[in-house]
């Protein structure tokens, strides 16, 4: 029922995801770094649980580094730092123009929501530079991290706090992300949904796709 009221309503509002939909990520670099130099390492729920707890925020940079050096016999807190963010790469000039021409068309309200950490903020910035960074983040009518608003994707209370803090509606919204457990949630809410796929597909191509968009 609610994918039919979706389908119903006009699009006013896009909230997009971050990574693999405008920044590029190389998701299994961290991984190859760790196995190359720890080959027994095993991402056990310990160590998932952590990685939740610092994208949500609730624990810092240190506790997490620490946490991880556990696991990891002397590495050093460089050296961690490096892995972790070896999956962040580079937001692509033709998808920042795109979203810096959207935004100044003024058509839609403009959302990022993105399952993220300091760490890898602290990386985005340094790898485009702080002005492309705020020329990308002054696009948005927000801007939505997870770990500096403590909720985080697929779980229903993220989706919530973005209705909530703007008054929008899911069915006049466009949720976009390429992770499909994030998808399937916004979906259930009844929010109109774009699993992007990485490699096959790019967000330029957002007003090519088959969606109730404003004429």
């Amino acid at each position: 029922m609610l994918e039919t009221n979706a389908q119903k309503n006009t699009i006013k509002n896009i909230v997009f995801d971050f990574g693999d939909i405008f920044i590029d990520l190389d998701k299994l670099a961290s991984m190859r770094l760790i196995h190359k130099e720890f080959p027994e390492f095993t991402l056990n729920q310990d160590i998932i649980n952590t990685n939740n707890e610092y994208e949500k925020g609730i624990i810092s940079t240190t506790n997490f580094i620490e946490s991880y050096k556990k696991s990891l016999p002397n590495i050093s807190d460089e050296r961690l730092k490096e892995i972790w963010n070896a999956i962040i790469l580079k937001i692509p000039t033709h998808r920042l123009a795109f979203i810096e021409e959207l935004s100044q068309k003024g058509n839609y309200e403009l959302f990022l929501l993105s399952n993220t950490n300091e760490l890898h903020i602290e990386q985005v910035i340094k790898n485009n530079g702080l002005k492309s960074y705020h020329r990308f983040k002054n696009c948005f009518n927000k801007f939505y991290l997870s770990h500096e608003i403590k909720f985080r994707k697929p779980n229903r209370d993220i989706f919530e706090f973005v209705l909530n803090d703007n008054n929008i509606i899911p069915g006049e919204t466009l949720f976009i992300d390429d992770t499909l457990e994030h998808i399937n949630t916004a979906k259930q809410m009844g929010f109109h949904t774009w699993n992007l796929i990485p490699g096959k597909e790019d967000i330029t191509e957002l007003f090519s796709k088959d969606y109730p968009f404003k004429d």
